[in-house]
């Protein structure tokens, strides 16, 4: 059943779907859901690939889908995957998240492979807050590379910013360990260790000197971690929750700060334990 998978960019193609992968940019994902909801079938599972939070909103795409398509059943496909990995057939795993167990399954066997293997998870806002937030670490990482900062500073950003997502998630429902997984933990690790990564790249030049607009102006692809930083601050506000290095990326991003005062900020925060 693989073969009966098409990609369009018509929306009337979509009409009669057993179900659809909604892979448009994050703070773009309203209007096209927009503008399917005519189309879209009775409890149609609208499986939701992008990872982001809406700017204005601060809504995860789940909420955006439940507001556009009230009808429609939301899946969650998040997980350490570059596209040209999943392309060229390399092995990848990744967290399929829905409320049903059943529909889990049934779209796990629908897009899963030997080499592409999908993994169920119940906690939808666990996958989404992982995908969105890795992103904004991903460019903290980032600078740290192009400051020249070295692999201690790499590791401990990727740890602490671990954390930093972690505290966010659980504050909106998420379970704990489902950040230690492949939505959560795995795709850190991968967006924040390679510059196939446009969140990483993006830092890297941003830690070298090149001004953002610069960095934007010469990419084709969406780099979801700049839109996204500011709304993982304002929400991280409204839940009370600390995320120190997140608020440095989009104060960076936003040009309110240097990249060596945010250093400096991160570097003089008081010391504390581990677990906070």
């Amino acid at each position: 059943n693989n073969r009966s998978a098409i990609a369009t960019a018509e929306i009337g193609d979509l009409a009669g779907s057993g179900a659809v992968l909604a892979v448009a940019p994050a703070q773009h994902m309203r209007s096209v859901l927009r503008a399917f909801a005519p189309h879209a079938g009775d409890a149609m599972p609208i499986l939701l690939c992008s990872k982001g939070i809406e700017r204005d909103t601060l809504k995860l795409m789940t909420g955006v889908l439940s507001e556009e398509i009230p009808s429609a059943i939301p899946a969650v496909l998040s997980g350490p995957s570059f596209a040209i990995d999943v392309a060229k057939g390399l092995p990848t795993a990744v967290t399929l998240a829905t409320s049903y167990k059943s529909l889990g399954a049934a779209l796990m066997n629908a897009i899963g492979t030997p080499r592409f293997r999908p993994y169920w998870s119940g906690d939808l806002v666990g996958a989404e807050v992982g995908g969105a937030v890795k992103n904004v670490l991903a460019i903290a990482c980032g600078i740290s590379e192009g400051k020249g900062l070295g692999k201690s500073a790499h590791a401990a950003l990727i740890a602490r910013g671990y954390a930093e997502m972690t505290r966010l998630a659980v504050a909106l429902g998420a379970e704990r360990e489902t950040l230690a997984g492949l939505c959560g933990l795995g795709d850190l690790v991968l967006t924040c260790s390679s510059m196939q990564s446009r969140n990483m790249s993006c830092g890297v030049a941003l830690g070298e000197g090149t001004p953002l607009e610069s960095i934007l102006k010469d990419r084709k692809a969406v780099t979801e971690g700049v839109a996204t930083a500011p709304a993982v601050v304002q929400l991280s506000h409204e839940c009370k929750v600390r995320m120190p290095i997140c608020e440095a990326v989009a104060a960076i991003l936003a040009g309110t700060v240097s990249v060596d005062d945010a250093m400096e900020m991160l570097l003089n925060r008081p010391f504390t334990v581990e677990s906070e």
